[in-house]
């Protein structure tokens, strides 16, 4: 494995981590999701860097690049949008009152994480494109 496959596959467990956490702390918040919302994570934020990794360590890179800018960088502008930008029950600002302020910091903490792993995974993937037209 090459060094742009690892940092792929570092970027790629550093973006689940975080988002477990993230999740974690969604749940324990009962932080609402719409259904486009929840489908959305699921298959942009879940499903497709996992299925990118796959196609890299398969040996279909260039697939599995381009699976992953577009996963990440997907993830990336719904994650800014819905917690920095948009106001809602989602943004690290507006948080429910009466909740548990462990978890209000964990989902801010995470919300902040989210940015440079989903970036850092992002520009991997555009590493790993790099490296095979070199």
């Amino acid at each position: 494995m090459n060094s742009a496959s690892r940092f792929v596959m570092w970027m790629v467990i550093a973006h689940y981590v975080v988002n477990a956490l993230h999740g974690m702390a969604h749940s324990e918040l009962a932080i609402p999701l719409s259904g486009w919302q929840e489908a959305f994570i699921a298959g942009v934020i879940l499903v497709a860097p996992a299925v990118a990794w796959l196609l890299v360590s398969r040996g279909s890179p260039t697939s599995g690049g381009w699976l992953l800018v577009v996963s990440l960088a997907g993830s990336l502008l719904f994650g800014v949008w819905f917690h920095f930008v948009a106001v809602s029950a989602d943004h690290v600002s507006h948080l429910p009152a009466v909740a548990a302020p462990q978890w209000k910091l964990a989902f801010q903490v995470t919300a902040a994480l989210l940015i440079p792993t989903e970036a850092l995974g992002g520009w991997a993937g555009l590493g790993l494109l790099k490296a095979r037209t070199a």
